[in-house]
């Protein structure tokens, strides 16, 4: 999913409402799992109490990046965690609906383990606004630069020889790019991570929409061209394509949609840990499977019961849809754990 479009400094708190009803949309359209009443991400509820979390900032391409680090002292292994899709803030709740934390939840179960870990606000967003202008890019390609600059940072503050990339999602393809160039990695955790296109995943999701019906013709012909690097012009569409393609995501599409992540998964010379849940309503444990099958040195670590937002949901689709609401919940039991060994089995001795 792309950001929610970009509008002139001056006019954007005049038009929240309008932002708000555009990502319902967008929602909607694609039959996602966190679709329902959108509203601006709150800002993060303060950093945890006690000496282990403070806030940290890296440069950014005009103004800061600013996140939180959870510090599980000096000497220990670091990592950066990465958010999925559109309006997510770094505790990894949404303004699609997602309350669950997930990504709060990692970082203090980690700290608890001895990791390290930063998580951000996206540039543009919430701490990290003044990082660009509204214009952006807020791409894939945009991120991953990003997550470079938080890198650096990171191996001097806390101190680090290299520095783990932990994405979830869409973060998962972020960090996929990023490691393009390994300088300063340690190695890569994929959690929930698609392992096909966006343009596969859209167009499957678009037609598992029974209410798309009458609009697959533009959904898959915008799509199409967007793939091929042209822009689109949406004079006449229907409001919900005109806002999912807005001239202002096109830019985000055209950089998202020739990315294929097995292939850049195969290019990896680090260690990498694939983590999937089997209740996952957006990403298919066959995503997982390829992604470990494509990257050299992959692990693979599958929860039964686990959902996209990282918790234990049941079986039907409402009572998993009901913890993507729910920071109270905990995380899937075994994930911490799993992902702190892997990291510390495979962190270089300093």
């Amino acid at each position: 999913m792309p950001p929610c479009p970009a509008l002139p400094a001056r006019r954007r708190a005049s038009r929240r409402q309008t932002h708000r009803a555009l990502a319902a949309l967008v929602a909607a359209l694609l039959g996602g799992a966190a679709a329902g009443t959108a509203a601006e991400p709150a800002p993060p509820a303060g950093h945890p109490a006690g000496a282990s979390a403070r806030p940290l900032e890296a440069p950014g391409p005009q103004g800061a990046l600013a996140g939180t680090l959870q510090d599980a002292g000096a000497g220990r292994p670091v990592a950066l965690l990465l958010a999925g899709s559109g309006p997510t803030d770094r505790d990894g709740n949404s303004a699609l609906g997602v309350r669950a934390a997930p990504l709060r939840l990692l970082a203090e179960g980690l700290a608890a383990a001895g990791i390290s870990s930063l998580r951000a606000d996206k540039r543009g967003m919430l701490g990290s606004r003044a990082a660009v202008g509204p214009e952006g890019p807020h791409t894939v390609g945009a991120y991953a630069e990003d997550a470079a600059r938080w890198v650096r940072r990171l191996r001097t503050d806390p101190g680090a020889d290299c520095v783990w990339l932990i994405g979830h999602s869409e973060g998962g393809l972020v960090a996929l790019l990023a490691a393009q160039d390994p300088v300063g990695l340690c190695g890569l955790v994929l959690l929930a991570t698609p392992g096909r296109p966006l343009g596969t995943l859209l167009r499957e999701q678009f037609r598992a929409n029974p209410a798309n019906g009458p609009l697959l013709p533009a959904l898959l012909g915008t799509l199409d061209a967007l793939e091929a690097g042209r822009p689109v012009e949406l004079a006449g569409q229907h409001p919900a394509v005109q806002a999912l393609f807005a001239p202002a995501n096109q830019p985000y599409f055209r950089d998202a949609l020739p990315r294929d992540p097995t292939a850049l998964a195969a290019a990896l010379r680090r260690p990498v840990l694939v983590v999937q849940g089997e209740r996952d309503l957006q990403v298919l444990p066959a995503d997982a499977a390829a992604l470990a099958a494509a990257a050299p040195a992959a692990e693979r670590w599958t929860s039964p019961a686990m959902n996209h937002v990282l918790k234990t949901a049941p079986a039907d689709r409402a009572g998993n849809l009901a913890t993507y609401a729910d920071a109270t919940l905990p995380l899937a039991p075994g994930l911490v754990q799993a992902v702190a060994g892997f990291i510390q089995r495979h962190t270089p001795a300093r």
